[in-house]
């Protein structure tokens, strides 16, 4: 097909640098977590870039910044593109931000080269699509497609605040979430560019990835209650270490997840919490969660029937009492064929492109409740994401900002056709 968009490689990288300054200076990398006044003036700035456009700019009830340009063909159902711009603590420039940057950039060209849509354009900016401080991540696509529920915005931070407060902070309005959720049939496509944060673009030297599938996502809180004692005056053999005890469960479900399935898996601990965190104190009470990642759900929930043996045999040998909770799940999903072939028509003549799945969760792992999705992934240096040294090549973006236009424009003249 052919190329309708111009590579804007300057523009694009203006709008990332813009947005690299607006993150809390305290803490490491290019931190800007959601529900911070780093984000509120972070989402101030992408609201006016969106009206230069001439996009009408709202923010729905569970607090996505939405910018809406009208299409020809009132009939047809929208097409949405989106990501986030909330980042990890200690995150980078470029997961989640070059999405919403490039669905800003190519309503700029639309308006520009006076290119009119069949379709509708719906351009988004979701609430925390990372792991939030409340335990759960795409919290705003997760609303916006009716599947936070009221366990979820009832839950608090560690400093107190509970979600539903947050997303009102955000401009939301949690009592309407479910009225206003969008259903099925509501949207005719979502499209999406990421970065790959992963290193098969780089290793295998190409541009452009077409997504064919998104792993699944579960995640778990798991608490072990032992008892605190003095660390000098309690013997070894007397001790309910619940540190130990942890320890041990922490590392059976490495070796859960390095066991060979049919379909790839991996499991992480990343977060724990120790209580009462003395040096000269056996620890009492540990938290941690777990995240299990895989394309295939069967394999996950066996996963988690093994830790939960493991979890009954440390209670027993170690005299402990241990719970495990699940916080959140997202489905893994895969992409229609009808899409990959859209995609890779928008993909072609702008940069050489193979098949890849992504082993990370998206936003449109929520949005493919409602709707067909598509992803295009460009290039992360070295494999790395999350960390400050996260890094995209500008003209890397700039192609795949290229490339979802030319799907974007493929699709509208298909539906229309």
């Amino acid at each position: 097909m052919m190329n309708y968009f111009d590579q804007n490689d300057e523009r694009i990288k203006n709008d990332i640098l813009v947005l690299s300054k607006m993150i809390n200076e305290n803490a490491e990398g290019y931190t800007r977590r959601p529900f911070t006044k780093w984000y509120a003036q972070s989402r101030k700035w992408l609201a006016e870039e969106m009206k230069k456009c001439g996009l009408d700019v709202q923010i729905d009830a569970a607090s996505n910044l939405i910018g809406k340009l009208e299409g020809e063909n009132k009939e047809l159902l929208p097409i949405m593109i989106g990501s986030h711009t909330d980042t990890v603590t200690g995150g980078g420039r470029f997961d989640g931000i070059i999405g919403v940057v490039a669905g800003i950039e190519i309503a700029r060209q639309l308006k520009e080269k006076n290119i009119k849509l069949e379709h509708s354009l719906l351009i988004v900016d979701f609430t925390a699509e990372e792991p939030s401080e409340f335990g759960i991540s795409t919290i705003g696509s997760r609303g916006m497609v009716d599947n936070l529920t009221e366990e979820m915005l009832n839950r608090k931070d560690p400093e107190g605040l509970v979600l539903r407060e947050g997303i009102k902070l955000a401009g939301g309005r949690p009592e309407d979430i479910s009225r206003e959720a969008l259903k099925a049939g509501d949207v005719s496509l979502y499209l999406e560019l990421h970065i790959e944060q992963g290193p098969v673009l780089e290793q295998t030297n190409n541009e452009l990835g077409v997504v064919t599938g998104i792993v699944g996502i579960q995640r778990y809180q798991i608490t072990v209650n032992g008892q605190p004692n003095h660390a000098g005056t309690t013997p070894m053999n007397m001790r309910f270490d619940a540190l130990t005890g942890a320890s041990k469960l922490v590392l059976a479900i490495e070796e859960i997840a390095n066991k060979p399935y049919e379909e790839q898996v991996v499991g992480t601990v990343g977060r724990l919490f120790v209580e009462p965190n003395g040096s000269n104190v056996v620890p009492g009470r540990v938290v941690f969660d777990v995240e299990l990642r895989s394309l295939n759900t069967n394999i996950v929930d066996h996963m988690v029937e093994q830790i939960k043996t493991e979890i009954k045999s440390i209670e027993n040998s170690r005299q402990l009492s241990v719970s495990i909770d699940k916080l959140s799940q997202s489905d893994p999903i895969v992409v229609k064929e009808e899409v990959i072939k859209g995609i890779e028509a928008g993909c072609k003549g702008v940069g050489r492109t193979i098949y890849l799945p992504s082993g990370a969760g998206h936003d449109a792992n929520q949005i493919a409740k409602i709707a067909p999705i598509g992803m295009i992934f460009v290039p992360s240096k070295d494999g790395k994401s999350h960390c400050p040294e996260e890094w995209t090549e500008y003209d890397q973006v700039a192609k795949g900002v290229k490339a979802l236009g030319n799907a974007l424009l493929y699709f509208d003249k298909r539906d229309n056709s």
